[in-house]
């Protein structure tokens, strides 16, 4: 066994490998750019070494950079771990020639994945089920035409060399092909450089089940059972389980089969997965194999009971498989989702920033988190937003769900904002629930899981009611603390109860929801209140107790259990079901005029980099025209003028970097 490793990795994967290291006595290596100089894995690691500037190809897509830290501290191998080099055969084949283990596949093996064309062509030739369609060369588009009418429709177009959702289209009638071969072409050469493109018939409500595999060098190859990932967005997975729903004992067996077929095939070694479309009658056919760890892969750990990383190491070491096939057991049920810095409500755009509260629930027998942060850390613009994995198992599906919503109902992250809300509503949905979500299901119904479509009137006014009296006690609880180390704590104000000459103890409170004020005002203390505004009524509270974050309280006469959690800004109240976060703001505000000028400006809305500056001082621009892109968190955002008019400023140059909410343009006053 190795006894140093480097991990050409960062956040919640290397700190994953990082663990297992740790129980097996290895050390371990961490690599950062300028970005992660206090990230967790730096923190974790036995050693770690700054090898550039913090965009990637700065630093983490550096392999020499990568390779020459390995040699100088002298570990003996080098886990990828997935994303940035894990797939890059030109990388294991530098890593082998400088004398180190890569703990991976071979780079053979991987460079026959590496085009969906010729993977395709070599599984069909290998037996194993594929999509009907077309994979040639010959990319003429008379041709594709031709081909495409002879496969029959519906049907996509896929980049032969794409990943990642990008340069693929679904055409459902002859007449669209042309100008969806066109667009799906141009995306690809502009994602990667290539563009030809294959043709495959397209599979309606398609699930997405992928198998593990791992192989070792004396030929064997196995596989770990299946991972069910068809509750997807835009074609990136959102959750994952094992076993599937869908699968019966038969289909698995000749999926498993396969899976093993097609890792032959190409020779496998270490970890892989292969990903299976299975159509609606139980049709499936091979889509490609991820030469790497997989993201969801605790879910298989945790039905299994291994370690695929312990897994990794050894097989990399040179030893056999640990197990048999007929030696690999399957219990329980395990589900896991990512917790991202994102906003749902705003077409998911990815966040950044402090993560000024990072609650999560406690790990235990059935519940299991793998994070690269921690309370304090900042997500920053440069990387992929995740903030954890959060994975839960269980005896059998119902009760592994169950622990999922409980988990998420747990957990709160203030600061960044995040897709908890989302995530608690797909724990919920019937499609979920039942287990008959398809791949495309999220996005045809994407408004079921969007706040407005969870509208409930009177939960809405329990957990306002919740949190008003959240607020309420710890307001009281704040004036005792002062009081308490006060020159007099006897005084008669330090009851914190309101009252006051004039009135009879009413006091008010003002929230934000979405950006929307609410005011309340609200009459008692220490935990019987009277408190108007909500639902446009007034609500009778009694008994309310805060012990912890645990609040009990009658209103109107109705016993309630609420989850409450506040810091002085903020108060999210939790109902076991649904979560309502407010902010907490100063009741007595000053209008001023800046917001007549707020269409006056384009801000930045996240930190970034200016990737163009296609307006200049003097430039006439019509409302919604493009004035500058900027490039955060892995995609490229359009910033447009708010209304027509003149520029006045430009603030920004191409190449600079921006805070959130920085003017970078303004607008000559209408």
């Amino acid at each position: 066994m190795f006894e140093k490793i480097l991990i050409a990795n960062r956040g919640e994967i290397a700190c994953r490998v990082i663990r297992t290291c740790r129980t097996l006595g290895i050390r371990t290596v961490a690599v950062y750019s300028e970005a992660d100089a206090d990230a967790q894995h730096v923190r974790q690691a036995d050693e770690a070494y700054p090898i550039g500037g913090p965009r990637p190809a700065e630093s983490y897509l550096r392999g020499d950079a990568i390779i020459e830290v390995a040699r100088r501290c002298g570990a003996q191998a080098i886990h990828p771990g997935y994303g940035f080099l894990s797939e890059n055969a030109d990388f294991a084949d530098a890593v082998e020639a400088a004398g180190i283990a890569f703990i991976g596949p071979k780079a053979a093996s991987m460079r026959k994945m590496g085009s969906k064309a010729g993977a395709k062509e070599l599984m069909q030739a290998a037996g194993v089920p594929v999509v009907p369609g077309y994979t040639g060369e010959d990319q003429d588009p008379a041709l594709l035409q031709r081909e495409a009418d002879a496969i029959g429709y519906p049907l996509m177009i896929k980049a032969a060399h794409g990943g990642g959702g990008k340069g693929m289209r679904i055409v459902r009638e002859s007449g669209e092909f042309a100008a969806n071969l066109e667009s799906c072409q141009r995306e690809a050469r502009n994602a990667f450089g290539r563009d030809r493109v294959l043709l495959e018939r397209y599979v309606e409500r398609p699930r997405h089940i992928e198998i593990q595999i791992f192989g070792d060098n004396d030929g064997q190859v196995i596989h770990l059972n299946e991972r069910e990932c068809s509750a997807q967005r835009r074609y990136q997975k959102v959750l994952e389980e094992s076993p599937s729903p869908f699968l019966t004992p038969e289909l698995r067996a000749q999926m498993g089969a396969a899976a093993v077929q097609a890792g032959h095939a190409i020779d496998y070694v270490n970890a892989g997965t292969v990903e299976f479309i299975v159509g609606q009658d139980g049709g499936f056919y091979f889509m490609e194999i991820n030469t790497r760890l997989q993201v969801e892969h605790p879910v298989t750990e945790l039905v299994t009971g291994l370690d695929l990383v312990e897994w990794q190491l050894r097989v990399a070491a040179g030893e056999p498989l640990p197990l048999a096939q007929d030696a690999i057991v399957q219990r329980g049920h395990a589900i896991e989702v990512r917790l991202y810095a994102e906003d749902p409500e705003a077409g998911f755009l990815p966040g950044s920033g402090r993560l000024e509260r990072l609650r999560l629930p406690a790990a235990d027998a059935h519940v299991r988190l793998d994070s690269g942060v921690i309370e304090g850390d900042t997500v920053t613009i440069f990387y992929d937003p995740m903030i954890a994995k959060l994975i839960v198992s269980d005896a059998d599906r119902p009760r592994a769900l169950a622990r999922l919503r409980a988990a998420l109902a747990d957990s709160e992250i203030a600061g960044p904002k995040s897709n908890i809300e989302f995530l608690e509503r797909l724990a919920r949905h019937p499609a979920v629930v039942e287990g008959t979500i398809d791949t495309g299901y999220l996005d045809r119904h994407l408004d079921e899981f969007m706040p407005a479509a969870q509208a409930d009137e009177a939960g809405d006014a329990d957990l306002l009611a919740g949190a008003a009296v959240a607020e309420l006690l710890a307001q009281e609880r704040r004036t005792r603390a002062d009081a308490a180390a006060s020159n007099d704590p006897t005084s008669p104000w330090a009851v914190a109860d309101g009252w006051r000459l004039g009135h009879g103890g009413r006091r008010s409170l003002a929230f934000l929801r979405r950006d929307q004020r609410l005011e309340l005002s609200a009459q008692g203390s220490a935990g019987d209140y009277r408190i108007d505004g909500i639902a446009a009524a007034t609500v009778e509270v009694r008994g309310a107790r805060l012990a912890g974050d645990e609040l009990s309280l009658r209103i109107d006469g109705r016993a309630r259990r609420l989850r409450a959690l506040g810091d002085g800004a903020r108060v999210v109240v939790h109902d076991g079901e649904r979560r309502l976060r407010l902010d907490a703001v100063p009741v007595y505000r000053h209008e001023s005029s800046a917001a007549a000028g707020s269409g006056n400006s384009v801000n930045a809305p996240m930190p970034g980099r200016v990737v163009v500056v296609k307006a200049a001082p003097g430039d006439a621009v019509e409302a919604g025209q493009e004035v500058m892109v900027i490039e955060a968190m892995k995609m490229e955002l359009s910033l447009k003028a708010p209304r027509a008019g003149t520029i006045a400023e430009i603030r920004a140059a191409a190449g600079d970097f921006v805070e959130a909410d920085a003017v970078l343009a303004t607008l000559e006053s209408a």
